[in-house]
């Protein structure tokens, strides 16, 4: 169960328990009508009273559909073994709660606090590192319990594109910045893997990145950066030596657009510095690095940001940041609410939902508008929410409205894409 092996797997083997009939019917269909993925129109499904709309591209991405496929097969095949994984293995409440009813114990709590030690673990027991990956210092203490951590790893190939194309960067001379939540722990594994061959700095949005750009080219002291870097940055980084020559990487989950802004920020101070004539031998270009599961959620809710929705409600872990970015991104249009799961809608009249900027779940009364017509809701999630969650949803929401649609009535079409393409 090598990671090189399960890289290369096209199909996964997603649990039952997972599958939705409403939401995979759409999926499906889109793929069929959209083979290019060229379209980002989302789909809208009439249920007469209230309306759907889908984006074109949401839900489990390839590094999450990988990482459960090995999760899952590793607890069905080792039945008498100590299974534990090195923390959440994607920030999704219900998958991992699923798995800890399974007898799968985490060793450490998404912050890094440690919940069991690796120290005493033995080299018969599995360790299962999670689509973040980990750090060279975590792996160098489950290879000294002679645990081999490479043999369960469901790190996400994409975040192990970003390590490779930081140490090709490494290995000219490079230093790098990472675009990325410093506490996250996909950031913390790619600074780890980072730091082992560069100088690396964390900024976490192109405000941070103007700082340090102000700084390379001698428009804020140099005593600003340890105030605003220096508990993220590889110990005696030099804004000015080490940011001669350097590349941008990221967490892959953050905004893709945010991330190209910081590079722009950061590419102009090195223009500023050096000259635009001599900008190759200073500045990586990093673009392709950025994950394309990320580009294509987040290019597909800001076409689901143009529709004429009443609201948005966005399904996915509290602690997840690509499903927040996607809020950020609706928010911005219509009320937005994000919630984990279809229990946190109460009835018509009230609804918890979890603020990202507050850091708390609130309650909204009157939630649903009273209008004439029917009520317009854009329905997304994040890439580590099983579908199954959004059709509960769904599902609450049309109780809330008589007269409406069946299922099967609205679903039919979408059984059959070739049919509905010719209609």
């Amino acid at each position: 169960m090598k990671a090189e092996k399960n890289v290369a797997r096209k199909k996964f083997d997603i649990p039952e328990m997972y599958q939705s009939p409403v939401i995979r019917t759409v999926k499906e269909a889109t793929k069929v009508m959209d083979p290019m993925k060229k379209d980002l129109e989302p789909t809208k499904l009439d249920f007469g009273p209230v309306q759907f709309y889908i984006p074109r591209f949401f839900g489990f991405c390839y590094g999450v559909e990988n990482a459960i496929d090995i999760a899952y097969r590793t607890v069905a095949e080792n039945p008498d073994k100590n299974i534990y994984l090195l923390s959440e293995m994607i920030h999704n409440p219900t998958v991992n709660e699923d798995l800890q009813k399974r007898g799968v114990q985490f060793l450490f709590d998404t912050d890094g606090t440690e919940r069991i030690p690796i120290s005493s673990l033995s080299s018969d027991d599995i360790v299962i590192v999670p689509a973040f990956g980990t750090t060279l210092e975590i792996q160098e203490e489950l290879k000294e319990v002679g645990i081999d951590p490479y043999q369960y790893n469901t790190t996400c190939p994409f975040v192990e594109k970003v390590w490779k194309r930081g140490k090709q960067l490494g290995k000219k001379d490079y230093s790098l910045v990472v675009h990325g939540k410093h506490r996250h722990e996909e950031t913390r594994a790619t600074f780890s893997h980072s730091a082992d061959h560069s100088a690396t700095v964390v900024v976490l949005n192109p405000e941070e990145a103007q700082i340090l750009a102000d700084i390379m080219v001698g428009d804020r002291p140099l005593s600003d950066f340890e105030k605003y870097f220096g508990h993220k940055a590889t110990e005696g980084f030099d804004p000015i030596e080490d940011m001669k020559r350097f590349g941008v990487i990221n967490q892959t989950t953050m905004l893709a657009t945010e991330t190209q802004e910081v590079m722009d920020i950061l590419k102009e101070a090195a223009i500023k510095r050096f000259g635009e004539s001599d900008i190759i031998n200073h500045f990586a270009d990093t673009s392709d690095t950025l994950c394309y599961a990320t580009n294509e959620n987040q290019s597909a809710t800001i076409a689901l940001s143009e529709t004429d929705a009443d609201l948005a409600i966005v399904v996915g872990g509290y602690n997840s940041s690509n499903t927040m970015h996607l809020v950020e991104i609706l928010e911005h249009q219509f009320p937005t609410y994000h919630v984990r799961d279809a229990s946190e809608l109460k009835s018509p009249k009230k609804i918890h939902h979890f603020d990202q900027w507050k850091k708390e779940i609130l309650e909204t009364e009157n939630w649903i508008p009273e209008k004439d017509g029917p009520l317009k809701v854009a329905l997304t999630s994040g890439a580590s929410c099983p579908d199954v969650l959004v059709d509960e949803v769904l599902l609450e929401i049309l109780k809330y409205f008589g007269g409406s649609k069946s299922v099967q009535e609205v679903i039919a079409p979408y059984e059959n894409p070739e049919a509905l393409e010719k209609a």
